[in-house]
């Protein structure tokens, strides 16, 4: 009596893993990979089975990675991307067996007792579902069957060769039991624990229920249920995705942009009307042109508002113009219209990605404001301009200037490689120059009557600095030392920074490096 009080019952869940899914999205391809880390902020968030095997872990600093694997491959982890690429498999799930819980990219939930009926068996469901999976690309996806999803993804995780493990309802506990803490992915509570001598979730399941939640919290108190195998989290069904996209298929391929431009108006006016019954604007879009060789062009817009009916158009023919351009060479690229031209495309399909209520975009009670109307006149300067002709600032990590300098094209999320909010021990504090120099300009300075001015290494100069381009400096600061990349000689740089100003109350900052002088920026 008292075990069927400690653990009450739970339902029984379906859960699917996908082991390294944020790579396979990355990479387009099914595992195996080759040796590759997603990274964000510095730091690695995720890295396949071959980076691993060489001691790549996730939560590494970029630099131990790569001192651990020097021919790592290292790419920006884009979670958007990782749904995205998502969404097509969890709709084949659904297709199979209605009412799947999506809990992250890479990890899907379902209620057993359904499918379970309908094949005959928890074992025999997740061999049907793995079949389908198989056969859709998905050979490496493993299932889990067990009390509650967290009991059930761990079983996924420990699937062996036949893909798919079930745990025996009631036995959710002795499984669990000599797992280690730090499946519950609670750092600082496994530390806590360990020091108090318990090392795995069954030596945690045998604390009291009422001290630990005394001790703990609620958080903790949750944590103890899980290690008990009483997960009673309800799986909730993704709402079914109303039917935004559409798409247009043409006769024969047209090969000009502005053809296809003016071919997709009804298109882009059918995804406006199909938005505006569900009440939503569009935010974010993705636009696939399909080629007479039926090679898929894919890229995704964002938008700074929303998106209306010539936004899209835009969009699209923004997207012809730069397969447009990165396919003309040679002899093409001199003529006129070779800007406009490529490969036959025969279909463009228009899917929005991200939605919001279209309460939060309506107009003022008394006309647009000053940021709508600014909106607009940037957006119609693109619209003639091309897609890269307006820019936005961002400021991003690094030492040097032109690294810290992010042009992004108006409408496009900043995508900061170097989190600015991390230390970067040699870089300039503020106020920084008003105009950045890219590339570096290389400019004159020198000592009086034309000395040479060198660093010593105790960091003393040579003589001060007296001209820069032939003009007196009256005033000047310095030096201080910028070292980058030194254990990459193809980007290593070395040298002393400066500010200087001269006789024309020019201010100035400078690079001296290996002899030569250069410019980074200029205060104004």
């Amino acid at each position: 009596m008292e075990a069927a009080a400690e653990t009450p019952a739970v339902a029984r869940m379906h859960v699917l893993w996908f082991p390294d899914w944020p790579l396979r999205a990355a990479l387009g391809a099914a595992p195996p990979h080759p040796p590759t880390a997603l990274v964000q902020g510095g730091v690695v968030t995720a890295c396949s089975a071959s980076a691993r095997a060489h001691g790549v872990r996730v939560g590494q600093r970029k630099r131990l990675a790569q001192s651990r694997l020097p021919e790592l491959r290292m790419l920006t982890h884009d979670t958007d991307r990782d749904e995205r690429a998502f969404l097509p498999v969890l709709r084949l799930i659904e297709a199979h067996a209605p009412g799947a819980h999506l809990l992250r990219p890479g990890l899907a939930a379902l209620r057993s007792r359904g499918i379970s009926r309908y094949h005959g068996g928890e074992g025999e469901a997740a061999a049907a579902l793995l079949a389908v999976l198989t056969d859709a690309g998905c050979a490496e996806a493993r299932i889990g069957v067990a009390d509650g999803m967290f009991t059930a993804e761990l079983a996924a995780r420990g699937a062996g060769e036949a893909g798919w493990a079930v745990i025996p309802p009631g036995r959710a506990r002795e499984f669990l039991a000599p797992l280690p803490l730090q499946v519950l992915n609670e750092p600082e509570l496994a530390d806590l624990l360990r020091r108090l001598g318990i090392d795995t979730l069954g030596g945690f399941a045998e604390l009291e229920p009422v001290a630990v939640r005394e001790r703990f919290g609620e958080h903790g108190a949750r944590l103890h249920a899980l290690a008990r195998g009483a997960d009673s989290r309800p799986a909730t069904p993704r709402p079914p995705d109303p039917q935004l996209a559409r798409e247009i298929e043409f006769d024969a391929p047209l090969t000009q942009s502005d053809q296809i431009a003016f071919a997709v108006r009804r298109t882009a006016d059918a995804v406006m009307l199909a938005l505006a019954d569900c009440s939503v604007v569009c935010t974010e879009v993705r636009i696939d042109l399909t080629d007479d060789d039926q090679a898929v062009f894919s890229r995704t817009w964002l938008h700074p508002t929303c998106f209306d009916g010539g936004d899209l158009v835009d969009r699209v023919r923004w997207q012809l113009e730069s397969l447009a351009a990165s396919s003309t060479t040679g002899a093409d690229a001199a003529d006129a219209d070779a800007a406009h031209a490529f490969r036959g495309i025969v279909g463009v399909r228009i899917v929005p990605v991200a939605v919001d209520d279209a309460a939060h975009h309506q107009p003022g009670l008394f006309g647009s404001g000053t940021d709508e109307r600014l909106h607009h006149a940037v957006s119609r300067v693109q619209t003639l301009l091309g897609h890269a002709s307006v820019a936005t600032a961002s400021v991003s990590g690094g030492r040097m200037l032109a690294d810290r300098q992010v042009l992004t094209p108006w409408g496009e999320r900043p995508a900061l490689e170097r989190d600015p909010a991390l230390p970067w021990p040699g870089s300039l504090p503020d106020p920084l120059p008003s105009e950045v120099f890219t590339p570096l300009r290389p400019v004159q300075v020198s000592g009086p009557g034309g000395a040479p001015i060198s660093v010593g290494e105790r960091g003393g100069l040579s003589c001060p600095p007296a001209l820069i381009d032939g003009s007196e400096v009256i005033g000047w600061a310095g030096p201080w030392p910028v070292h980058e990349h030194r254990w990459d000689a193809g980007r290593a740089l070395s040298g002393h920074r400066f500010q200087l100003l001269d006789r024309q109350h020019r201010a100035w900052l400078v690079l001296l490096s290996e002899g030569s002088w250069w410019a980074e920026g200029r205060y104004r």
